[in-house]
C-alpha cells in the first residue's frame, strides 16, 4: 500500500467522522444541486447542448496538434510570446526566469488549477516573489496554507465564521458577525494593494481559441480582469487540452460550462485576451506570455482508451454528485484534481502505484456520467484504471488468492452449492461462538465496517424448489 493510499484512508476516516464538515459540504451541495436544476431548465435541449459541447472538445483533441499551432500563430503573430513546456519543471522554469528577468517582487494571481498542479506559487515563492491568490477562495485557502478543496470553489468547506476568524487572524480585521460583504470588503482591502503593486500577473484559461488566438476566462469575480490588465507583464499558464476550433464554439460552452459549475446562467465575467496592449487601448500588459503545459496530457492523448479526459472543462460537476467526495471531501484525495475526474486523471499522470488507490474511491453508481458536461464515460474510466493497477502488480498476494479461489467455485454448479454451504455452516460457528467481528472472524474485513450479516438457514436454491413454483 502506497503513502498515498494509507493517507487517503486515515482522512477518510476523519472527515467522514467530522459531522461539522458533512453539514457545511451538504448545505453548499444542496445549494448547488437546486441552482444547477434550475439553470438547466434555460436550455431548450440540455441534452442537446451537452453533445454538442462534446463533439466541440473531441474535435478540439482529434486535432491538437493543428489547432494548437495555429492558436501559437496568431499570439506571435501580434507580438506574445508562446513557451511549450513538457513538464512541471520546464513551466516553473520559464515564469521563474521571466520573473527574475524582470526583477518581479510581486505576482498576482487569478485562479488556476494548472498552476496548483505544476506548484508554480512555491517556485516562485523559493525565489522570493511575493504571490498573492487574488479568487476569494484561492485567498482563503493560501492564508490557511492549505491547497484548493474543490476544482471551482476551494473554500467550500469552511464556514462564514470560520472565514472571519482567518480574518482575524492574518488580516487583523474583526468581523464579528461574519457578514459575507464584510468579509469580501475584507478581503479586496488586501488584495487591492497587491493589484496595484504588482509587476507580474498570472492566470490560466478555461478555453485557447484556435480561429482568433484568444485565451477565454470565466470567473465570478473581478479579480481575473485585475490580474490580467493592471500589472505589466501578463502570463497565461494553460493545459495544452484546453484549445477549441472557433470562436463560435464559446456560445455552447459558456453557458454549458456556467451552468454545470455553479448553476449560473452564465459567469459574471466571462473575458477574452488577445495579447498585450497596442497604441490607443487605455489597459493591459505591456507583455503578454502564454505557457503551453503538457505534463502528462500527450500520454493521454496517445492511448485511445484515456484520450476522452482531455474533453473535461474542469466544472466540478462530478465533484458536486460524487457520493463519496461529499463524505470525505477534496483533501482528503491528496491531489489537487479531487473526485471523480481527479481519481482518472492524477493515477495516468502522476504514476499508478502510488495513486491507483483513487481509481477505487467510488462506488461505481455511475451518476457522474450523467452530468458530465462533455459526456466523458468516466464509471469506464475509472475501471481502467482499477484494471491497469491490478495489471502492473498492485495487488496483495491474499487478495489475488481469495479471487482465484472465488473464479474457481463460481465455475461450477456443484462447487458454488458447496462453498455456499460451507460458508453458511462456518458463520453459524462463528456467530455461536461469540466470534462475530472479532479478530478470528473470517468476515471481519467485512463486519468491521458494516452490520454483521444475519447466516441464512438455506440457500436461494433451496429456497426455490420448496416454494419458486407457487
Amino acid at each position: 500500500m502506497s503513502a498515498a493510499s494509507q493517507e487517503f484512508l486515515r482522512k477518510a476516516v476523519v472527515k467522514s467522522s467530522d459531522l461539522e464538515h458533512r453539514a457545511i459540504i451538504q448545505r453548499g451541495m444542496a445549494s448547488y444541486d437546486a441552482a444547477v436544476a434550475k439553470g438547466k431548465l434555460r436550455f431548450a435541449n440540455w441534452e442537446a447542448a451537452r453533445t454538442r459541447c462534446a463533439e466541440i472538445k473531441a474535435e478540439g483533441i482529434a486535432n491538437l496538434g493543428k489547432y494548437l499551432t495555429e492558436f501559437e500563430q496568431h499570439i506571435l503573430d501580434r507580438g506574445g510570446h508562446v513557451h511549450w513546456a513538457e513538464n512541471a519543471e520546464q513551466a516553473n522554469n520559464y515564469v521563474v526566469e521571466l520573473a527574475r528577468a524582470r526583477k518581479v517582487k510581486t505576482v498576482v494571481k487569478s485562479k488556476s488549477m494548472v498552476t496548483e498542479e505544476i506548484h508554480l506559487s512555491a517556485a516562485l515563492e523559493k525565489i522570493g516573489i511575493t504571490v498573492w491568490e487574488t479568487d476569494l477562495g484561492e485567498f482563503i485557502v493560501q492564508l490557511r496554507n492549505e491547497p484548493p478543496y474543490h476544482i471551482v470553489t476551494p473554500a467550500m468547506h469552511l464556514s462564514r465564521r470560520q472565514i472571519a476568524d482567518l480574518f482575524r487572524e492574518k488580516l487583523g480585521e474583526n468581523v464579528e458577525d461574519a457578514d459575507p460583504a464584510r468579509l469580501v470588503a475584507a478581503a479586496r482591502v488586501a488584495l487591492r494593494r497587491a493589484f496595484f503593486s504588482a509587476e507580474m500577473g498570472i492566470s490560466g484559461a478555461n478555453f485557447l481559441v484556435a480561429d482568433s488566438g484568444m485565451v477565454a476566462i470565466s470567473t465570478n469575480e473581478g479579480n481575473g480582469r485585475l490580474t490580467t490588465t493592471i500589472p505589466p507583464i501578463h502570463v497565461v499558464v494553460t493545459g495544452i487540452e484546453k484549445v477549441i476550433p472557433r470562436l463560435s464554439d464559446l456560445a455552447t460552452l459558456w453557458p454549458v460550462l456556467a451552468t454545470s459549475g455553479t448553476g449560473q446562467p452564465i459567469t459574471t465575467y466571462s473575458t477574452l485576451i488577445r495579447g498585450a496592449r497596442v497604441a490607443g487601448e487605455p489597459d493591459g500588459p505591456e507583455e503578454f506570455h502564454v505557457v503551453l503545459v503538457d505534463n502528462g496530457r500527450t500520454w493521454l492523448l496517445a492511448n485511445p482508451e484515456t484520450e476522452e479526459v482531455l474533453k473535461c472543462i474542469r466544472c466540478g460537476a462530478c465533484l458536486n454528485i460524487c457520493p463519496i467526495f461529499r463524505q470525505v471531501g477534496g483533501h482528503t484525495y491528496g491531489t489537487i484534481y479531487p473526485g471523480p475526474i481527479g481519481s482518472i486523471y492524477t493515477p495516468r499522470t502522476a504514476g499508478l502505484s502510488e495513486w491507483g488507490h483513487l481509481s477505487y474511491a467510488c462506488s461505481l453508481c455511475t451518476a457522474c456520467k450523467g452530468v458530465c458536461p462533455v459526456k466523458i464515460d468516466l464509471p469506464k474510466q475509472l475501471l481502467l484504471s482499477r484494471r491497469d493497477f491490478i495489471a502492473a502488480g498492485n495487488v496483495k498476494p491474499a487478495e489475488r488468492a481469495g479471487f482465484a479461489g472465488f473464479r474457481w467455485a463460481v465455475a461450477s454448479a456443484r462447487r458454488f452449492r458447496l462453498m455456499g454451504w460451507m460458508a453458511r455452516k462456518a458463520m453459524a460457528v462463528v456467530k455461536a461462538l461469540g466470534l462475530s467481528g472479532g479478530a478470528l472472524d473470517p468476515m471481519r474485513m467485512w463486519t468491521q465496517y458494516r452490520t454483521p450479516m444475519t447466516v441464512p438457514k438455506q440457500s436461494f436454491r433451496a429456497w426455490w424448489r420448496e416454494n419458486g413454483r407457487h
